[in-house]
């Protein structure tokens, strides 16, 4: 279970992280990361709809989700608000890959949010990185 500071509540934290946080998808789930206060503690929550199965299979998901984020929390205790979507194929998934799907998503938001490389910059071929044009 997640301590009381560590989850995300109000539909307004969810929608800012949503909207404001850097996304990456995976085969059972979509993960977004957004920045918080320095010093606050990281943040999580969970979206797991009827799409991904009955009451019992949504709330196994769950729990696998809320203790593969308890375990994140040791790493990225603060700074981080991040919301995790359940995606119907989570239902079949194991716990391994539950685990794998979330700390390779949140490996791969946590660096775009660093600014280790933005979003639409390209390497030519001297690897050096150059900023893309906007799509419009």
């Amino acid at each position: 279970m997640l301590a009381t500071p560590n989850r995300l509540r109000t539909s307004t934290d969810f929608s800012t992280t949503v909207r404001s946080g850097v996304r990456n998808g995976r085969r059972n789930l979509v993960l977004y990361t957004a920045p918080i206060g320095a010093g606050e503690p990281s943040r999580i929550g969970f979206i797991v709809s009827k799409a991904v199965g009955n009451a019992v299979t949504r709330n196994l998901v769950k729990r696998r989700l809320r203790e593969a984020g308890a375990l994140s929390l040791q790493t990225h205790g603060t700074g981080l608000a991040v919301v995790v979507r359940a995606l119907p194929a989570a239902a079949t998934a194991s716990w391994e890959q539950l685990l794998n799907d979330y700390n390779a998503a949140l490996a791969v938001t946590t660096k775009r949010l660093s600014g280790s490389a933005p979003r639409n910059a390209s390497q030519d071929r001297n690897g050096t990185t150059t900023e893309g044009t906007p799509r419009a």
